[in-house]
């Protein structure tokens, strides 16, 4: 007791700093996103910032992350939240999250125009794209078209995530631009009648625990997922998994970053979202795990951009999705899907 006494009399700094520093919650995906956006972010972030600690929590989607936002509203635990536009634009109609802008974080003035989408509370923090997986160990060279998914050689080798899951609705508007069709809004029904030709071929329609294990493992051939986990995977596991964007083009799929409303530490939380959407830090994470970035002003490798839908030879080839008008749309495709395709499979 004598020991610490004079430990805290020669010492009266130590309580001040600890009371000084401020912590903050950040949650996000867990498995290879969490292990990288900590090395990549989070760490040279409290680097940078010795008086914010930060906290990662690590949720496998979107979803589950409304979820545990939503249990907490009224008592908030968390101060930023990154996830899929679509489930990020339910929680701002919720008011879970607090609409930031250009004021709070100058830094958006940085990012390409489509990070920053009306009616969202956040600005995109990641671009990633839609793209064919598929085994090394199958295939001498990469697929150069979607039109692979419905070769009969592949019966019962290939996984795809159905609706409501936004891998299945990406593929379905994928499928109807094949297909002929002009405006999904309006109507998918020649992806659907297309997608219901390859529904024989599909081995699952939920692919456990999930679709690059699937492939990694030998289970399937083919498959779709996001560009960044494929080209992470494929890096960690050459001969075993591929990522291929077809020349066909594809889908962006959107990650915004978040300011909790009610944050207890709301000044640290727009902090560590400036960080995470400045240059240096989207550099970083995209040469990790190439996802596009969204702030121009990043300067990243030439090999890491290559790797991601962000050259302008890809970036002509995209098919334009409004994310949120397709929430207007998810329900009523999910239910065509059950009848027009799971029930051909």
């Amino acid at each position: 007791m004598l020991a610490l006494t004079a430990a805290g009399v020669a010492m009266p700094w130590v309580s001040r700093a600890f009371a000084q520093e401020r912590q903050i919650t950040v949650c996000a995906y867990s498995a290879i996103f969490e292990d990288i956006y900590k090395k990549t972010v989070i760490e040279p972030f409290m680097a940078g910032h010795p008086g914010i600690k930060v906290n990662y929590v690590g949720l496998p989607t979107s979803a589950q992350i409304l979820g545990t936002l939503r249990a907490q509203k009224a008592a908030p635990q968390i101060d930023v939240a990154i996830m899929d536009m679509t489930v990020a634009k339910a929680g701002g109609d919720e008011a879970i999250f607090a609409p930031v802008t250009v004021e709070q974080l100058p830094v958006m003035r940085q990012l390409n125009p489509r990070a920053l989408i009306e009616g969202l509370p956040g600005p995109a923090v990641t671009f990633d794209s839609i793209v064919m997986l598929y085994s090394p160990q199958k295939f001498a060279t990469a697929p150069t078209s979607w039109r692979e998914l419905w070769n009969k050689d592949h019966a019962g080798r290939i996984a795809v995530d159905a609706p409501p899951n936004a891998l299945g609705l990406g593929l379905t508007f994928i499928a109807d631009n094949l297909a002929g069709g002009t405006n999904y809004m309006e109507s998918v029904d020649k992806g659907l009648e297309l997608l219901g030709e390859m529904a024989p071929l599909v081995q699952t329609w939920e692919p456990k625990p999930e679709v690059y294990t699937a492939v990694i493992s030998g289970a399937v051939d083919l498959g779709i997922g996001y560009n960044a986990r494929a080209q992470t995977f494929s890096l960690q596991t050459p001969e075993r998994i591929g990522g291929a964007l077809p020349d066909e083009g594809s889908v962006f799929q959107i990650n915004t970053i978040n300011l909790v409303n009610g944050s207890a530490q709301s000044d640290a939380a727009l902090e560590f979202m400036s960080y995470a959407l400045g240059a240096e830090a989207q550099k970083t994470f995209t040469e990790a795990m190439f996802y596009a970035p969204t702030n121009q002003e990043a300067d990243v490798a030439p090999e890491a951009l290559a790797r991601t839908a962000a050259t302008p030879e890809r970036m002509a080839k995209m098919i334009d999705v409004n994310w949120i008008e397709v929430a207007n749309i998810r329900d009523a495709v999910t239910n065509q899907w059950r009848r027009q395709v799971l029930s051909r499979g």
